[in-house]
């Protein structure tokens, strides 16, 4: 009897999975026909009915990102952009349509030059993303453990020898995977992004309505989010600013 009911939630649950994703690319489709007919509002009620889903992948954001793009919604554009290029990073499409749309950022920080070596180690660490470096770290782990079996169970000295240069080799590409590894999730885990989506924000000194204004940011800047009192997030821009701002103007990445 208890494996007969556990054979019964089990195909339940292949049943429920894939009806489910029967339905999402059922409105996939629909948005992509509507986006493709001119009809982008549609498209991106569509598109944003499948991001409420749970359901995300590099192409869903992608689309909502051009169906906002079309409708001029610069903030909203901005945050689906950069959540394609989260999960990846290496797109070239995702990349270019992001770059002409954050030209049409009202605001321009003055942001200081990056040295190039920090810039270097910053576009190797999210050319992938922690799966892509997870993988790498395990393949160069499999591989290491392959050349130290060949070295203890070859009789060849020469094979030996070419062993010895591989698990050296490859235990360097281990090492380095692992720590590009291990800095991308703390960097997932404690770092979290935004992006301004309303046409202007009040950055307020302080977590009050009453407090006094810092500054004033306009849709699309991407800021990081530091702190949170109640509805109010603490935000740092590029240049250095930093002010508070409500929960509600700002679109998690």
């Amino acid at each position: 009897m208890h494996k007969l009911i556990t054979l019964i939630l089990f195909f339940a649950c292949v049943g429920f999975s894939v009806s489910f994703a029967s339905t999402e690319e059922d409105l996939m489709a629909k948005g992509n026909q509507l986006y493709q007919s001119g009809n982008f509002e549609k498209a991106a009620d569509m598109y944003q009915k499948v991001v409420d889903s749970g359901y995300e992948s590099p192409s869903l954001y992608f689309n909502l990102g051009n169906a906002y793009y079309r409708l001029g919604k610069t903030g909203f554009s901005i945050l689906y952009y950069e959540k394609a290029a989260k999960l990846a990073p290496s797109d070239e499409d995702i990349s270019h349509n992001l770059a002409i749309v954050n030209n049409k950022i009202v605001d321009k920080l003055d942001i200081l030059p990056t040295f190039f070596l920090f810039k270097w180690w910053e576009s190797i660490l999210m050319s992938f993303t922690i799966s892509g470096w997870a993988w790498f770290a395990y393949s160069f782990y499999i591989i290491v453990l392959i050349s130290i079996g060949f070295y203890f169970f070859s009789k060849s000295q020469l094979t030996q020898k070419y062993a010895v240069y591989s698990t050296g080799g490859f235990l360097i590409l281990l090492i380095i995977t692992s720590v590009l590894l291990s800095v991308r999730m703390n960097r997932e885990l404690n770092v979290k992004n935004g992006i301004i989506i309303e046409q202007a924000v009040n950055v307020k000194s302080s977590p009050d309505d009453k407090s006094t204004d810092a500054f004033i940011i306009h849709e699309g800047i991407k800021v990081r989010m530091e702190d949170k009192v109640n509805d109010w997030v603490r935000i740092r821009l590029r240049d250095g600013k930093v002010g508070w701002m409500q929960e509600k103007d700002l679109g998690v990445i």
